[in-house]
This record gives structure tokens, C-alpha cells and sequence, in this order.
């Protein structure tokens, strides 16, 4: 294994809400990322100094993410005092796109996420890839409009 610069790992993605209570308990539902306590709470001129937003408060917590044990990578969750509108969801724009989970039934979690104030955005497909493997995936959005990827992978034929 490669030595990363810097000694860098994978620690965690963000995700700003409108409701980070919300949001949190439809990840924890839908796709079981477990509450990294404690719940935070930040202001003050580190936090503005830090972020270059100014007047900056925010709330919310960190989720461990399924499949990597007790110290694996977090989805962090957070809602600002004041929150800048972005734009609408697009699997091509710009920047970030989604997060993906790999599930055991893609068109079952699909349903989950409706159940639980989510969307489908695609239509479920199965395509060959270069490795030989077959991956049946969807992209569906959360209850805020964030798109989650959903796949399941097969053995090559």
C-alpha cells in the first residue's frame, strides 16, 4: 500500500441542512449510519475565522457510516444559523455530486428512502463494467434533495 502525502486518510463529508435533526434520522433510518455523540454546537470567532462566514453558528452531528466499524468515516451533518440557498440537485453540476451505498436490493432501499421522505431522481438500471462485474444502480435524493446513489454489485459471469 502506498504511503498518502501527508499522511492523509479519509475522514469525513458534509452535508449542510435545513434540518440536520431531520436529515440525520433519515440516514440513520434508511441506511443504518449510527449518532457519533456529542451532538455539536459551534459559534464564535474561531468558527467564523475558520469558515470566512460571518456571525457562523452551527448545529448537528457527526453519522458513522455503515460497514467500516467503530472508527470508520462520518457523514456530518450540520445546519448554519443562517443557511445560503444552493441550487437544484444535478447528477452533472458541478462540484460534489452525491453519496453512495452499496445495499443488498437496490429497487427495496429505493422504497425505503420513499417511505422515509426521499425521492427517486433515476430509473434503476444494471450495466457490465469493465471489470466484468455487474452493478444494478439507482440515484434517489434525500428528504433535503441530495442525491444518494444506490448499488448492489455481482461477481463477474
Amino acid at each position: 500500500m502506498t504511503q498518502a502525502p501527508h499522511g492523509a486518510r479519509f475522514g469525513h463529508v458534509n452535508v449542510i441542512a435545513t434540518d440536520w435533526r431531520r436529515l440525520a434520522d433519515f440516514y440513520e433510518r434508511v441506511f443504518g449510519c449510527q449518532l457519533v455523540p456529542p451532538e455539536r454546537d459551534y459559534g464564535g470567532s474561531d468558527l467564523e475565522r475558520g469558515t470566512a462566514v460571518p456571525r457562523a453558528t452551527l448545529r448537528g452531528v457527526h453519522m458513522r457510516l455503515p460497514g467500516h466499524g467503530d472508527t470508520g468515516p462520518t457523514l456530518e451533518i450540520y445546519t448554519y444559523g443562517e443557511n445560503v440557498a444552493g441550487g437544484e440537485p444535478a447528477a452533472n453540476r458541478i462540484g460534489w455530486g452525491h453519496i453512495a451505498f452499496v445495499v443488498d436490493d437496490v429497487s427495496a432501499a429505493r422504497e425505503t428512502v420513499r417511505e422515509n421522505g426521499g425521492a427517486d431522481v433515476g430509473e434503476i438500471v444494471t450495466l457490465q463494467t469493465a471489470d466484468g462485474r455487474r452493478v444494478t444502480w439507482c440515484y434517489v435524493s434525500d428528504p433535503e434533495g441530495n442525491l444518494v446513489e444506490l448499488q448492489s454489485w455481482s461477481n463477474p459471469s
